[in-house]
């Protein structure tokens, strides 16, 4: 009995039967030649009449001993299609999954149902979302760390449409490797996708050659993609038709160069223009010439308006410097369009006069920009200008532009303390800014105490800054003492703090721990030379309620202190979600330290990172893998105890 009890349980009958469909759906459609068929309903690619599970090199001929994904649509009940498809490859579910659209979701199909048009559409809805877990699993299968999709839970995914989307884009991905090899002279479409891939989606079916090519898959697929990603080597007039059927809404060019790589990418541009929301270029030459053509392509047809909402420029030559010419075609896409949520301009070469441009014609343009980031270039003085000649020009037609803006980005723009004064001046005339980032611009500690009355005024209007960054400005602990104290008297709350990067000291400490007490939500105090002093202080004067949820207090060599800190902060910050304390020297000891104030209850903590600290391993306390949250250990230690190579604390 025993022996028996061990065994594994014997399959059904009904999995059995479920096992031998699945097995002779897959053989024929492999015997077909592996094509995609489809029943002609909504949605399909193709858009022809045909039957599902008929390759188009049947010519439409039915084998009678050929079982097709509309007999089991038509003949099974929903709940044993269901427990079917998840036996089934993807290209063998595409066609029961459109089989099964037609038997119950056509709103014109009723023979059958035994329900009335307005009783069935609520049955039509659920069954077909019911596949949505079946496709769900499939990319999560395939794509392990693919499966975050950029959408908030209240928001249903289309995982069947993101499976597709993302097998095209590793199939364009492969095209592309080919045709940058320097002796590639051939057709794209007819380059033939890797086994690799096509297994993936086949699996154990045989593919034929005709369906293993970039044409194919761009036919049978392409109408699922909303985004991509293209090289500029695969931007042609060849790609620009095998791409007709995506209704794209997402465009992203990387390394458009030549004059074809141009003409291609306007193609493209000018066809998906109904559609498309946003743009984004990379690692490309766009000068003006360039520039013009291809903000031509974005309008719509017979109108001087365009729909983008998201345009981005990053790591890109768009201006000629000798003598500064800069596209006429992007100010007045930046004047035109109304729709324009986000301005991306990072790292483009952008010096002075330009970043000046920038700012005259937004705020001459009706658009509602939500965020505005110009990073990465040279526009020391970009502002003085401004404030000297447009105070008539911000009291026109600002109001648009200035009270929309919710976020600004000027990270590593080379700014300085008189550019952080000139900066004042725009800032207390946006209302409803919410995030505000000047990282790595040497301001230093006159430039941040220039900031102190707009941050003292943002902080307590209706819409209230949230988030300030100020990484690698080059602050002493005296401009981030006065800057806490702000924060910390201040009746309104801010969200998320950022002062990385500078060396601040131990005499920060206190006034950082205060601040601990002002119920800001995130903290990143990365590298700001706390030191074993540094952190018995914040120990000693931690309030005894914290509201915090993130903390970053990495490499701030804080050795056994830095423990007893995580340890007291875990037992006074109930909402608690994240610490990291990488880097920062803890010996041996810190794992009890830290897990004797878990015993204590680990609240909302799910991640406390103590990599980077060459003296633990699980080896030490391996009593710390019983603390886990969704089933992963809270502490995560470096892998291996190493004393071959002794940690190098020289920064």
């Amino acid at each position: 009995m025993e022996e028996l009890s061990n065994k594994a349980l014997a399959p059904s009958l009904l999995s059995l039967c479920l096992d031998a469909v699945a097995d002779r759906l897959i053989s024929d459609n492999a015997a077909a030649g592996g094509g995609v068929g489809r029943t002609g309903s909504s949605g399909g690619c193709s858009g022809g009449g045909g039957l599902a599970g008929f390759s188009e090199d049947d010519g439409g001929e039915a084998d009678e001993d050929r079982l097709h994904p509309q007999e089991l649509a038509e003949g099974l009940p929903w709940e044993l299609l269901h427990r079917l498809a998840s036996r089934l490859p993807p290209v063998v579910l595409e066609s029961l999954h459109h089989a099964a659209h037609a038997r119950y979701c056509s709103a014109e199909t009723t023979s059958g149902l035994g329900v009335q048009d307005g009783e069935r559409r609520g049955v039509k809805r659920s069954r077909c979302e019911d596949f949505n877990s079946t496709w769900q699993l499939l990319f999560k299968l395939r794509w392990p760390l693919g499966g975050n999709t950029g959408h908030n839970n209240l928001v249903t995914v289309d995982w069947q449409q993101k499976y597709w989307e993302k097998h095209l884009q590793e199939c364009l991905n492969e095209a592309a490797e080919h045709a940058f090899l320097p002796f590639f002279c051939g057709s794209i479409g007819e380059l033939s996708i890797s086994a690799k891939i096509m297994n993936s989606i086949y699996q154990s079916m045989g593919t034929s050659q005709q369906h293993s090519r970039l044409a194919y898959q761009c036919s049978k697929f392409g109408c699922y993609v909303r985004s991509l990603r293209l090289q500029g080597v695969l931007c042609t007039a060849e790609t620009y038709v095998l791409l007709q059927q995506c209704k794209l809404e997402r465009l992203m060019f990387i390394r458009i160069i030549s004059d074809l790589e141009v003409n291609g990418a306007c193609l493209l541009l000018s066809w998906h223009a109904e559609t498309l929301l946003s743009l984004e270029f990379i690692h490309c030459q766009l000068y003006p010439t360039v520039m013009d053509k291809i903000c031509m392509s974005v309008y719509l047809k017979g109108s001087q308006s365009h729909g983008i909402q998201q345009f981005s420029i990053k790591s890109s030559q768009i201006c000629e410097t000798k003598p500064l010419t800069i596209s006429s075609g992007l100010f007045k896409i930046l004047s035109s369009g109304k729709s324009l949520h986000l301005l991306s301009l990072r790292d483009i070469k952008m010096q002075s006069p330009f970043a000046r441009m920038i700012i005259h014609t937004l705020l001459e343009s009706s658009c509602d920009l939500h965020t505005l980031e110009i990073s990465e270039n040279n526009i020391a003085g970009w502002l003085s200008e401004l404030n000297k000649c447009s105070t008539n020009l911000l009291a026109l037609k600002s109001d648009i532009f200035m009270n929309s803006l919710s976020v600004l980005n000027l990270r590593e723009n080379n700014l300085q303390k008189d550019d952080v004064v000139d900066l004042h001046k725009i800032l207390i005339k946006m209302p409803n800014l919410r995030d505000l980032d000047i990282s790595g611009n040497p301001v230093m500690d006159e430039g941040i105490r220039s900031l102190i009355p707009f941050i003292s005024w943002s902080i307590q209007k209706e819409n209230p800054l949230l988030r300030l960054t100020v990484e690698n400005c080059e602050l002493s602990s005296i401009g981030v003492i006065i800057l806490l104290e702000c924060l910390t008297n201040a009746k309104q709350l801010l969200d998320v703090l950022s002062i990385a990067d500078n060396h601040l000291g131990s005499s920060v400490a206190a006034a950082l721990a205060r601040f601990l007490g002002s119920h800001v939500r995130a903290l990143n105090a990365t590298d700001i030379g706390l030191g074993t002093v540094g952190f018995q202080i914040l120990e000693e004067t931690l309030p005894t309620e914290v509201a915090l949820s993130h903390i970053n207090i990495s490499k701030n060599r804080g050795g056994i202190r830095a423990a007893y800190f995580v340890s007291r902060l875990i037992c006074r910050a109930p909402d608690l979600v994240s610490v990291n304390a990488a880097g920062n020297l803890l010996p041996p000891e810190s794992l009890e330290v830290i897990c004797n104030s878990l015993k204590q209850g680990t609240c909302n903590l799910e991640r406390v990172d103590l990599t980077g600290n060459m003296h633990l391993s699980s080896n030490i306390f391996p009593a710390f893998l019983e603390f886990k949250k969704h089933g992963k250990p809270i502490l995560v230690v470096p892998p291996n105890l190493s004393t071959s190579a002794p940690y190098d604390d020289d920064p």
